[in-house]
């Protein structure tokens, strides 16, 4: 995969492959191996408090010399703890998302950082890129975890971000697969984001049985619940089927909330309860067939990508 773009230059990496920075299974193990062997590598701020993410951003800097950001979700009530956090451990690389970029695009920007910003959408999109975001993450329904409202496919997406927006675009949501790469690549996408694959990867610090939940659900082993308070797509157990039940039942927002609770991700994600918790992964799931490094999810995608090129070719 010999690939030089806007991207693999504004991150000076030598893949155009991103790691998410996903909640409970993005550390420094995760972040550091990506970066180590190519990509990029995200932190992922969203379940951390402002001590773990010092402590996070200072192993990740003695385990790589390559750079490495940090994935922070705007709608956090400490959301600019984090920042600041980060500002003072010097990191250049800051991916937003789960809010509006403008709020803290100023604070970014004075302070000499590259800021790429997830959407869901063209008009999410084109704010992200009036107020000085240097990159877009188009994020497709396909996607793990928080989706946008309408509910817009990776494959419509991106072709449309592409045509509206002058700065990169990334793609996301239900990669898994060098072949998903290159197809994303001929719609405009400079690079992609990958988040349930790496999640399911040693160096993810994901519990094993999520990580095994990942790897034995199938096409449709995923469900999109919670549409009322907040679309999430997660492997299909008994939590999600109550969820799904609440909503047919006709739950109001604060029935649904205190369903979900505050703990129900880190229940499943980081401690196992594949029963209980909210397994959030993406549609990709059913690509993810075995538990690998990340070195050898490397060494897949290129080969993948590789001979997906040659077919388009001839």
């Amino acid at each position: 995969m010999d690939i030089q773009n806007r991207i693999t230059q504004l991150f000076n990496i030598q893949y155009p492959i991103i790691q998410a920075g996903m909640v409970w299974v993005s550390g420094w193990k995760l972040a550091s191996a990506v970066s180590n062997n190519g990509g990029l590598g995200l932190i992922g701020a969203g379940s951390m408090k402002t001590d773990l993410l010092k402590e996070h951003i200072i192993k990740c800097r003695e385990a790589t010399r390559n750079p490495f950001g940090v994935n922070i979700p705007l709608l956090r009530g400490d959301a600019e703890d984090l920042i600041k956090t980060c500002l003072d451990q010097n990191i250049k690389i800051f991916f937003t998302s789960a809010g509006n970029p403008v709020k803290f695009i100023k604070l970014l920007k004075d302070n000499n950082v590259i800021v790429v910003h997830v959407v869901p959408s063209v008009k999410h999109g084109l704010k992200a890129e009036s107020v000085g975001c240097d990159a877009i993450v188009g994020e497709g329904v396909e996607a793990g975890g928080h989706n946008g409202p309408d509910e817009i496919a990776t494959l419509c997406l991106i072709p449309q971000l592409v045509d509206a927006v002058n700065i990169p675009v990334i793609a996301a949501g239900g990669i898994a697969d060098g072949r998903q790469i290159a197809a994303v690549f001929c719609l405009g996408a400079e690079a992609v984001q990958i988040g349930t694959l790496f999640a399911a990867t040693e160096e993810s610090s994901a519990h094993i049985n999520y990580k095994n939940a990942v790897v034995n659900a199938k096409d449709d082993g995923t469900t999109l619940a919670l549409k009322q308070i907040g679309l999430i797509r997660m492997i299909k157990n008994d939590f999600a089927k109550k969820a799904l039940d609440g909503e047919k039942s006709g739950y109001n927002n604060d029935q649904l909330k205190e369903l979900l609770g505050t703990k129900r991700e880190r229940i499943g994600i980081y401690e196992g309860n594949i029963d209980d918790g909210a397994l959030e992964a993406g549609q990709s799931s059913g690509l993810v067939n075995k538990i690998m490094t990340v070195r050898e999810v490397f060494e897949t995608l290129i080969i993948q990508y590789s001979q997906a090129r040659e077919k388009i070719i001839r």
